[in-house]
């Protein structure tokens, strides 16, 4: 058997072959219940209170606890560890013991399996993360019978109590176990989760114990919940569940391998594009164009293409590459036929207003709740996105270099985020996730800022900044925009036609030319005439 001692925690390796028996001796008189709780990294182990497994008495996952009410005199306790899985499982675990007066985690709890459930019930998909757990009740002396939880709504039960939701993020791009066992030490009292987690919300005794997080594929995070009872001052803390938002046994797209190679090269093409448009999209002003036109189209049909069609995601990015391709040429196009430069310059402004609208909601300006409503957050966000190319409609060409500085160097971040994982990715994906799933609005959207991330965010900086630069003065003294292309082919086209004397007068119309062209290929597949006079001579 395994032996603890109180807030002690022990790491052991479990087999399928040899369960084990954990043992608590000497528990003092004034503890009333213990939480005896079992982590591992993502293979599920099963803690029971007998050797027979029952539903009300057992639970199986790879963060599990349970409650044990001690009798009076009752000095010692015993649980049971045990997996199904064929490699051996590292686990840690530690028993907590609290008073009469502190809350019971899970003590009302009427949706799950336990009699008294501590857990926190975790589900994951590509947008959110939620958590749910059962209500507490109030703490009472041993041999005492429980408070009721639902006969009244006073001071006196269960329904003043509160509860705290915290939130921790593990170091970026680290799958390891040892880390993750390592930190999970942080999450599991009190004292420590407050000193270390971030507290998201408060919930009372009417909310929902339900909380949804944007979901962080491949980040590992921790979630737990402290309840607290304010009328004696006294708190206990959930069993912390912890997920990486993918799974580490998928055969295709699981933890070590969560980059596509058609996001990476869809991307890396992009970020070449982005780089060129940072540093000289105000110059070479069609190939900019070009750009905003990609992004423009290619977001919205995006969104279109998967909320309205069940295709696959490669499928999906082809069918963007492709639609944002026209949007860039039929905004080129547009440019060259009439020449509105408040149009094109609108289309670049408002791209400009989405990157810095989604960067006011990355803020924890995003999970205020009057934003959790679709509409506000929305009328919000397009005001924003309106504002930008209002403000800037005196000085079209300062809006079109910040543009360019700006837009052109965020492709990169996004680029860097499909090899190495980085939270700026997350400034867009977020709204677009808003986009894309109707369920979105009640996610708190928290991304951890670690060391990379503020590498990369200084790279961002620097190539903004040296991009808008560079393109300021080069563009000192020159005109503000090229002129209208269609009108100054015209003018050429006239020029020509009336001179005479320039060369361009004497070549020959277009269709003359391509019918030229056509006969010397058909010359190419012509067999060769034999040298020599087949004619007679006339003599």
């Amino acid at each position: 058997f395994l032996e603890f001692s109180v807030g002690k925690f022990r790491y052991f390796e479990l087999n399928r072959l040899f369960p084990e028996e954990a043992i608590l001796r000497h528990i003092s008189s004034n503890v009333t219940f213990l939480i005896f709780q079992i982590h591992s990294q993502y293979r599920n182990t099963t803690l029971s209170f007998s050797q027979t497994l029952l539903p009300n008495t057992s639970g199986t996952g790879n963060d599990k606890g349970l409650v044990f009410i001690l009798r009076p005199e009752q000095s010692m306790c015993t649980w049971y560890l045990e997996t199904t899985d064929a490699e051996p499982v590292q686990n840690v675990a530690i028993p907590l013991s609290y008073s009469e007066r502190d809350p019971i985690p899970g003590g009302c709890n009427l949706e799950f399996d336990l009699d008294i459930d501590p857990n926190i019930y975790l589900e994951y998909n590509f947008f959110e993360t939620t958590i749910e757990f059962a209500p507490a009740n109030l703490g009472y002396a041993r041999g005492a019978d429980p408070p009721p939880c639902d006969v009244g709504t006073g001071r006196d039960f269960r329904w003043r109590l509160q509860y705290d939701v915290y939130q921790y993020f593990l170091p970026e791009n680290d799958l390891t176990e040892d880390v993750l066992l390592q930190h999970m030490q942080r999450m599991v009292q009190v004292p420590e989760v407050k000193a270390n987690a971030v507290k998201l919300v408060t919930l009372t005794a009417d909310d929902k114990t339900r909380v949804s997080f944007s979901s962080l594929r491949g980040q590992g995070v921790i979630y737990n919940v402290i309840v607290r009872d304010p009328f004696l001052n006294t708190s206990a803390a959930y069993v912390p569940a912890h997920t990486y938002a993918c799974s580490f046994e998928a055969v295709e797209g699981n933890c070590a391998s969560l980059g596509r190679v058609s996001t990476k090269v869809f991307f890396t093409l992009f970020a070449m594009l982005g780089l060129f448009i940072c540093f000289f999209g105000h110059r070479f002003w069609k190939t900019e164009l070009f750009f905003i036109g990609f992004i423009f189209m290619g977001f919205f049909f995006y969104i279109l293409v998967t909320r309205l069609t069940p295709v696959k995601y490669d499928v999906r990015l082809i069918l963007t590459a492709v639609a944002g391709t026209i949007g860039g040429i039929f905004l080129v196009a547009t440019w060259w036929r009439f020449g509105v430069l408040p149009l094109c310059m609108l289309c670049v402004g408002l791209v400009l207003g989405f990157l810095t609208a989604s960067v006011t909601f990355f803020t924890p300006l995003g999970n205020i709740k009057v934003f959790r409503d679709d509409g506000v957050f929305w009328v919000t966000f397009s005001c924003i996105a309106v504002l930008i190319p209002v403000v800037f409609m005196g000085c079209l060409r300062i809006l079109n270099i910040l543009s360019c500085g700006i837009i052109g160097s965020y492709a990169v971040v996004l680029a860097i985020d499909s090899y190495i994982s980085t939270s700026l990715s997350y400034i867009t994906l977020n709204v677009l996730r808003r986009a894309l799933h109707t369920d979105f609005h009640r996610a708190f959207t928290n991304v951890p800022f670690q060391n990379n991330d503020f590498i990369i965010l200084a790279v961002w900086g620097m190539l903004a900044v040296s991009g808008i630069t560079l393109q300021i003065r080069r563009e000192r003294g020159r005109p503000f925009f090229p002129p209208h292309p269609y009108k100054m082919w015209k003018q050429e086209r006239e020029r020509r036609v009336t001179n005479i004397l320039d060369p361009s007068y004497h070549i020959p119309p277009l269709r003359e030319r391509l019918y030229g062209r056509l006969t010397q290929i058909k010359e190419l597949f012509q067999e060769e005439q034999p040298a020599g006079e087949r004619t007679p001579l006339l003599l």
